[in-house]
């Protein structure tokens, strides 16, 4: 069985789960099926990865040759710039249904804080209070069993929260050993909302992307923390691979994971991660680079009113 994190209405969420993020219709079919068979019970995807139908042909295959029953598996998928637009987040969040072939998903997140028209061409500028208001109708409406964030700050969490409607659940952001994100994870912590770690190894596939309006985006330089060596010292004495350990150091600050692979082995290997654990001391170890750099600015929210990382920019 896999672990999971209780989420403040009572939603079991697993903490370790498959990412999708730029894996073709063909690759993740036989990527779900291969996480499901290997115990995995969360699949993470978004409508903004062009997948979800494929995702939900192997589900529903999944299910059909009695490998699992819908209630075994916790299905992710977010809603994108265009969808958290007003008036727009219930009738997509049907049509990822369709795609996906269920009844309800088991959490729905606003993939971006920030709204946009369909091509992405114009920015809208809908509060993210507006926001969170379609994104409690469709829990209330029984679409989903819970509902959350993602690339949100702590100031957006805290005004969508302080509309005292259904809270946020769950905030899925960029977290890593060399962006470890600890004042959001205490302020989530402090708020009783569940931290989905993206990215947790660094993202080394992230530099193919482009985004779903052509763009290919410029990444900065970034040192790999496959090869940090704090993470090759502990990989050399748990016997573990250096992704293991980055994955097991998200895992034992009491965070969710959702590594992404479309090769079978791998898939497998991100999985093996319960028969160790790191201790306080050496989290401390790894942290002691100090580096703290995101690599996924999202540019494109830049001169929104809710630039979630206007902050961070020079």
């Amino acid at each position: 069985m896999t672990p999971t994190i209780t989420l403040s209405n009572g939603v079991k969420q697993p903490t370790v789960g498959l990412g999708t993020w730029q894996s073709s219709p063909a690759e993740v079919i036989a990527a779900v099926k291969a996480a499901v068979k290997a115990g995995y019970r969360l699949i993470d995807t978004a409508s903004g990865y062009y997948n979800e139908e494929a995702i939900g042909t192997a589900i529903k295959e999944l299910i059909e040759e009695g490998v699992i029953k819908r209630e075994d598996i916790f299905i992710t998928t977010k809603a994108w710039t265009n969808e958290i637009a007003p008036g727009k987040l219930e009738a997509a969040l049907k049509k990822s249904l369709k795609n996906l072939q269920l009844e309800y998903v088991d959490l729905y997140l606003a993939h971006m804080p920030a709204a946009t028209n369909d091509d992405m061409s114009e920015q809208i500028a809908s509060p993210v209070e507006d926001i969170w208001r379609q994104f409690d109708a469709v829990y209330k409406a029984g679409l989903t069993k819970a509902v959350g964030v993602s690339n949100w700050n702590n100031e957006q969490i805290g005004r969508a929260l302080a509309l005292g409607i259904t809270p946020v659940h769950n905030s899925q952001v960029e977290l890593h050993l060399y962006f470890p994100q600890h004042d959001h994870v205490d302020f989530c912590k402090s708020h009783n909302i569940s931290v989905t770690s993206y990215a947790t190894l660094g993202s080394p596939g992230r530099v193919d992307f482009t985004l779903p309006n052509g763009q290919k985006l410029d990444w900065p330089a970034a040192p790999s923390e496959l090869k940090d060596k704090n993470v090759l010292e502990l990989a050399e004495k748990y016997k573990k691979t250096p992704a293991q350990i980055l994955l097991r150091y998200a895992l034992d600050r009491g965070l969710a994971i959702i590594p992404k692979s479309i090769h079978e082995n791998r898939i497998q290997e991100n999985f093996q991660l319960f028969d160790f654990q790191l201790s306080q001391d050496e989290i401390a170890k790894l942290e002691e680079s100090k580096i703290s750099q995101r690599l996924f600015a999202q540019d494109f929210m830049i001169g929104h009113p809710e630039d979630a990382f206007a902050n961070e920019r020079n």
